[in-house]
């Protein structure tokens, strides 16, 4: 890739790494709340759900670290050919995994603050 075209102007290549390493943050964001979810579930004996959901948030989590090399080799291979940026695609990808996850888990509070349910004794 660094073979590519030329030297793009130096700001939007640490632009485009800044990016890259802010979906590397939340990708380890995701798994440290993952690996924090299964440590509480253990201690706290609540059922498996929350296992599962802690186990899709590091799988997620692992995804973003993915997305942000391809994106950022997409990205830099365009700014050295001085061709358009390509369209992001994670973003979209994304947020409706959090808006998923976010009424799952509201869901699943909602239905074991009801009383047969409950995870707490």
């Amino acid at each position: 890739m660094y073979g590519e075209g030329t030297e793009p102007d130096a700001r939007f290549s640490l632009a485009n790494e800044r990016t890259a390493l802010a979906w590397v943050r939340t990708g380890v964001g995701l798994v440290a709340g993952g690996v924090a979810l299964t440590s509480f579930s253990t201690f706290a004996n609540l059922p498996g759900l929350v296992d599962v959901v802690a186990a899709v948030a590091c799988l997620v989590g692992g995804g973003c670290a993915i997305y942000a090399l391809v994106s950022w080799r997409r990205n830099e291979r365009a700014l050295r050919r001085r061709e358009p940026l390509p369209a992001p695609g994670g973003l979209p990808v994304l947020v409706t995994a959090v808006i998923l996850l976010a009424v799952l888990i509201a869901g699943y509070a909602a239905a074991a603050g009801l009383g047969e349910s409950a995870v707490l004794p």
